[in-house]
């Protein structure tokens, strides 16, 4: 039975998402929340994250620093109920990835420095905590970690120690209590880094998020797939389902089922790795040999792409995934799809798919002329997120390329007459992309990613396009995550 209060908790976020401004929107050097939504910014580039980490200073980049302080790029990978505390104080703990480092950007001379640099990327995991009506970061939280490149870890089943967190640029808390990351940017790192194995990036990364002192896992049963986000269910069973969307132009949506338990300590060390063949409106899953390479043995067995998978969310009641294509065949500017399980299984062998909505293509901006308005609508959606309240949060990330329209954050209603139509909630500053989002767990509170602002053709640490979030002469800008409270 569902009770009144969830009933009225419900009506109350789709009242307040109905409220959000269907608007225009323009270039701007500074980020803008839709009205009835209060932002608070939590944590940036250079924060500390670490108990000993020092003071921000950018012009003078120093390695123990870096390992201690919040990444340079900005990724919200998921937001996760804290334990509970009888205070009554809203609290969370927020993961974050960092997946890539622009030296133009991070570094006063443009100079790479990649062992630096390996510094700055990987992931932060965040307490957070609502105090006085405002959300802040706990200081000295105890589940306050950096994970990057010299982070110990070690590879799944039998494997021993490997190094390093690399180009987290997705993941997912999942339903047996742990913590998902994807390697999406971890070949491109394993180029950059000197002594980096490429057999050891491009892996979903599995570890306790309330345990500050557990070793990351590498799972390779799950393949080297280097996928752009991941999302995770239990089947009708209770066996754990990984969904992993690969990033790639025209790439495959991949799914991983255990061949155990979810609740098993090493339940993704062992499983049937299969790939989507999409058909008329339908999607079957086809399995893998477990010794055969991945994509070749995908192709050969018919599995084929709708354009290019950039981000997924799962129902929570593990009904239905939603994947986020960048682009697809007929519209540059990307769709959203929903892939409703057969039987509400997301183990079965079928599913049923639907175009949720598609992007717009935007104008370029007008060379001479003063800018005018451009109607809020995604283009290039990259991000997703579950509301909790039947909203699916929809962010997008253009690629680089000359666009009047600044990246945001929008609420697509998932049922009723306004299925499927974006409602714009964020808008983020010039040069930036919206970094991820997720929904805070019994909170009207989303969390947002603000990725690289001020970047862009030319831009520079000493000349950025935006100096986000401060505008300090002298000091860059510097991407971080917001708070978007409603109500």
């Amino acid at each position: 039975m569902i009770h009144r209060r969830a009933l009225l908790a419900g009506a109350a976020a789709l009242s307040a998402t109905s409220a959000l401004a269907q608007t225009g929107l323009m270039l701007r050097l500074d980020d803008a929340p839709a009205p009835g939504l209060k932002r608070d910014l939590l944590i940036q580039w250079g924060d500390r994250v670490a108990f000993d980490a020092p003071a921000f200073a950018p012009r003078t980049p120093d390695l123990p620093a870096a390992e201690a302080q919040f990444g340079w790029d900005t990724r919200v990978v998921a937001a996760m109920a804290s334990p509970r505390v009888e205070d009554g104080v809203p609290r969370a703990v927020l993961a974050v990835g960092h997946p890539t480092l622009d030296p133009a950007m991070a570094f006063p001379d443009g100079r790479d420095r990649p062992e630096i640099a390996g510094a700055m990327q990987g992931a932060s995991l965040i307490n957070i905590q609502r105090r006085g009506g405002v959300w802040m970061v706990t200081d000295g939280g105890f589940q306050m970690r950096r994970l990057h490149a010299r982070t110990l870890c070690r590879m799944g089943g039998a494997g021993g120690p490997a190094r390093g967190v690399f180009g987290v640029t997705g993941g997912a808390a999942t339903p047996w209590g742990s913590l998902l990351l994807s390697e999406g940017e971890g070949a491109a790192w394993a180029r950059r880094l000197p002594g980096v194995a490429a057999s050891e990036v491009g892996h979903v990364v599995e570890l306790d998020p309330f345990e500050p002192q557990s070793v990351p896992v590498k799972r390779n049963a799950l393949g080297r797939l280097g996928a752009r986000d991941v999302a995770a269910a239990l089947a009708a069973d209770g066996r754990a389902v990984v969904f992993m969307a690969d990033g790639r132009e025209g790439g495959l949506l991949w799914r991983f089922v255990s061949e155990g338990p979810a609740q098993e300590p090493n339940a993704l060390d062992q499983g049937t790795l299969y790939a989507a063949r999409f058909e008329a409106g339908a999607l079957r899953w086809i399995a893998l040999p477990g010794d055969a390479e991945p994509y070749g043995a995908a192709a050969a067995r018919g599995a084929n792409s709708l354009g290019r998978p950039m981000a997924l969310a799962m129902d929570p009641n593990g009904a239905r995934l939603w994947l986020a294509l960048r682009e697809i065949p007929r519209n540059p500017a990307g769709a959203v799809v929903e892939i409703l399980f057969a039987a509400r299984n997301p183990a079965g062998d079928t599913a049923i798919v639907e175009n949720l909505m598609e992007g717009r293509v935007p104008p370029r901006p007008r060379q001479g002329r003063e800018a005018a308005p451009i109607p809020a609508w995604p283009a290039s959606p990259s991000s997703l997120a579950h509301d909790g309240a039947g909203n699916l949060l929809v962010g997008t990330a253009q690629p680089l390329r000359d666009s009047a329209l600044p990246d945001a954050l929008y609420v697509l209603p998932l049922e009723g007459t306004a299925r499927g139509e974006p409602r714009l909630a964020y808008a983020v500053p010039m040069g930036a992309a919206l970094g991820g989002v997720a929904a805070v767990p019994g909170a009207a509170t989303w969390v947002a990613g603000v990725a690289h602002p001020g970047a862009g053709p030319g831009a520079s640490f000493a000349a950025p396009r935006s100096r986000w979030p401060h505008f300090r002469d002298g000091e860059p800008p510097r991407g971080g995550v917001v708070a978007l409270s409603r109500g």
